[in-house]
């Protein structure tokens, strides 16, 4: 029998009906690309079209925006005031207002500003997939609570709370608040396991759901998320908080929507966006068009040490600006060193509003304009199954990588928007714990000290010290006495600048400081970190400036301070990481540095652990400094005798400090000369260093010379890949491999020595 073409045609019921059974029974509503790879500004509604086309009279905008900024500081100020965890209290938060459609429009003036970047993509989620859900809807009253970055966060221990704000029974905006929480239930305590292996050990992954219904959270959710995670009182105490600073928001929202209208008042924050990716364009027209590069290194998946490179091209042509990361390393299968783009992006968006355009207002307008390209499957763009939980490795990079690109475009202008500055250090450092505590509750989070980073010295001033975290130009230190009141953990060293280790440069870079730690009246406890940067240098300079050092964790175990500093007090001088490692005073320790990505290890009462934040990079040459600041700094302390003569080539009298200029000037001068002897023509140098694949010694990931190659291992066999064929690597367990080895070892034994070894 034959079939005619028109006997197979569906009809257009027909497929109504097979569409609306499509959409009722999809089998998971994961990710939506089309969501979570867009940061740009959704097109105008109609009624942002019909209010816009009518023309907004500036001075009211400004009024508005003025209102909304008072209203946000307030609601900032209460997460603040009352929020539990340690990221609450030292200003690891954000609030902010959003457009109908989801766009960013305005933070808190104190805020993160990636953590309310990254509640542009949960917003779009709910509008687009439980707005009209039967199941699910939006209505007034209601609360949606999210965690899982791959559908739009930094990371997973950030939570956040979304409510739309209707008027007069409409919808016209959307809320946040955000926290850094911590403790999330995953594999190791503190919310940031770099154990994890998949996306099964992360703890919480929650996608946008209603978590409050009119204004009332939900006990029965409550409830599953409090048995989901170590510590349920803080995840109690903060979801109340969240949801309170936001209704407190709504209403003083309603209260300028009640004195100026909807019209003005939609209109206010449309515009605003609007005119910030204007204003953005119009800077990058001023920028002379052409390519500038910087190269970014990771030295450590937390678990092994490798370097991964981030590759940066920024390319400005008129008004447009692209950022090509392609040629960045793969993704690993089973390390939390991932991120996904839309991560990426909100961290990009960060660094570009605190070092490159600091007097912008923080909205996503400001990326908005910018092409940004990457490689899919790469560590940077992972496949969203990929283990993202210590995504902070590549996202660090990206609140700086802008800093050098940029300022070599910017250097020429006759106006610039910030002083040109080298990278702030961007391995927030920081205890991250878990465990009993002094008052028998168990908790697991992080220590404030990761809001003290070096800023990168400018380009006529030193940088600042430990002025701030990579990601929030705005948080706090945080006050010791009160962790002490919360935990067991004692700071032994707390806060101080650490001497020597300088971003060297005609301005030096702002230092970081000393944590040491130790635990006191509790049995089960513990410590980990998740930083980068111990072999190779994190943190680059800038014309000439020098990096920052490595750092590394280092340990004194199987000690009891506290009876050393009972028995014997004068045994320590200083609690300072150099001179105990170095003099190891306490005898029977077990002094030992290791790599700063230590997964979570438990800590015995006394035993003492010490890490350090880092300096920002240095600019300019050191010869250029001027002599007068190098004495400064060894007044201060910041810099020894040795280090000030051998790198700054300053002749001076110790005692007096005094300054011999004419023998500065002839030594300095020789130096010079020295340099010049020991020079290459760039085609000598390039001869002898230049190779055409990375060394064979070296664990490598990502491109060498062509971005379009990317390296990566498979076992122990290096392999090249094509950059859009990127597979993923997949590393063996720390534990087997050791493991193997000291088996190997015990099999050479017995053939030295016979069986009975």
């Amino acid at each position: 029998m034959n079939t005619s073409i028109e006997d197979n045609e569906v009809t257009r019921e027909e497929a109504a009906v097979r569409d609306r059974f499509l959409a009722e029974n999809r089998l998971f509503l994961g990710p939506d690309p089309e969501i979570m790879r867009n940061h740009s500004l959704a097109p105008r509604t109609e009624d942002e079209e019909r209010i816009l086309s009518q023309g907004v009279d500036a001075h009211q905008v400004h009024q508005i925006r003025g209102l909304v900024n008072a209203a946000l500081t307030e609601s900032f100020q209460m997460v603040n005031q009352m929020g539990a965890a340690p990221g609450a209290k030292w200003g690891d938060l954000v609030t902010g207002v959003f457009t109908k459609s989801g766009d960013l429009a305005m933070i808190s003036p104190h805020g993160i500003i990636g953590f309310a970047i990254c509640c542009f993509y949960p917003i779009k989620f709910i509008t687009k997939y439980w707005m009209n859900d039967p199941t699910v809807g939006v209505k007034e009253g209601d609360g949606f609570i999210h965690n899982d970055a791959r559908y739009g966060g930094i990371h997973n221990t950030d939570q956040s709370m979304m409510m739309p704000l209707y008027y007069k029974g409409e919808l016209l905006f959307w809320l946040s608040s955000t926290i850094h929480e911590g403790e999330n239930g995953a594999c190791e305590p503190g919310g940031m396991p770099a154990a994890a292996e998949s996306k099964y050990d992360e703890g919480l992954k929650m996608s946008p759901f209603k978590v409050v219904e009119n204004y009332e959270i939900k006990r029965d959710l409550l409830t599953f998320l409090q048995n989901s995670v170590r510590d349920p009182k803080l995840q109690l105490e903060d979801m109340k908080v969240k949801l309170h600073a936001t209704i407190r928001l709504q209403e003083r929202m309603i209260a300028i929507l009640d004195q100026f209208g909807k019209d003005a008042v939609v209109g206010a924050l449309r515009s605003h966006l609007e005119d910030v990716e204007v204003e953005v364009r119009r800077r990058i027209r001023e920028l002379p068009d052409g390519t500038t590069r910087v190269n970014a290194f990771m030295d450590s998946t937390l678990r092994e040490n490798c370097i991964q490179k981030i590759q940066l091209a920024i390319t400005v042509k008129g008004d447009q600006m692209v950022c090509d990361f392609r040629g960045s390393s793969p993704q690993f299968m089973n390390r939390a060193v991932n991120t996904n783009i839309a991560s990426f992006k909100a961290a990009l968006g960060t660094g570009l509003l605190q070092n490159v355009w600091p007097d912008l207002p923080h909205t996503m307008a400001a990326l908005s304009p910018i092409e940004i390209v990457s490689d899919r499957n790469s560590i940077l763009d992972a496949d969203g199954d990929m283990p993202q939980a210590m995504s902070l490795m590549p996202l660090f990079k990206a609140c700086v990588i802008f800093t050098i690109p940029m300022n070599k475009l910017n250097y020429s202008l006759p106006k610039r928007y910030s002083a040109v500055i080298a990278q702030q250090y961007d391995q927030a450092a920081t205890f991250i714990y878990g465990g009993l505590t002094q008052h028998g509750d168990v908790t697991g989070n992080f220590c404030s000290d990761i809001n003290g980073c070096g800023q990168g010295a400018r380009s006529n001033a030193d940088g600042e010290h430990s002025i701030s975290p990579v990601f929030g130009f705005m948080a706090d230190a945080g006050e010791q006495e009160m962790c002490e009141e919360d935990t067991p953990i004692v700071r032994l060293g707390a806060q101080r600048l650490a001497r020597n280790r300088i971003g060297f440069g005609k301005y030096r870079g702002g230092l970081g400081y000393e944590q040491i730690a130790t635990v006191r009246d509790s049995n089960i406890w513990g410590f980990m970190t998740g930083c980068e940067g111990s072999l190779f240098s994190s943190t680059q300079g800038l014309f000439g400036g020098y990096s920052s050092p490595a750092y590394q964790l280092c340990k004194i175990k199987g000690i009891n301070i506290f009876e050393v500093l009972a028995n014997e007090p004068k045994r320590i001088k200083e609690f300072d990481i150099v001179y105990l490692m170095n003099e190891r005073p306490i005898p029977g320790g077990k002094y030992s540095t290791h790599d700063m990505g230590m997964t979570f290890e438990m800590c015995q009462e006394g035993e003492v652990y010490m890490i350090c934040q880092g300096t920002g990079g240095g600019y300019g040459d050191v010869l250029e400094r001027d002599p007068a600041l190098v004495m400064k700094d060894v007044a201060e302390d910041l810099m020894t005798h040795d280090v000030a003569k051998d790198i700054y080539k300053v002749v001076y009298d110790e005692r007096t400090l005094i300054v011999d200029d004419e023998a500065t000037v002839a030594l300095r001068n020789a130096y010079r000369q020295e340099r010049i002897r020991r020079g290459k023509s760039y085609d000598q140098f390039c001869a002898e260093w230049v190779t055409s694949e990375p060394p064979a010694t070296l664990p490598y990931y990502g491109s060498w010379d062509d971005p379009k190659t990317i390296y990566g291992t498979s076992g122990a066999q290096r392999i090249k890949m094509d950059a859009d064929k990127i597979q993923g690597s997949f590393m063996p367990n720390p534990k087997d491999l050791k493991i193997a080895e000291l088996e190997a070892q015990l099999e050479r034994y017995k053939e030295k020595f016979g069986e009975a070894v």
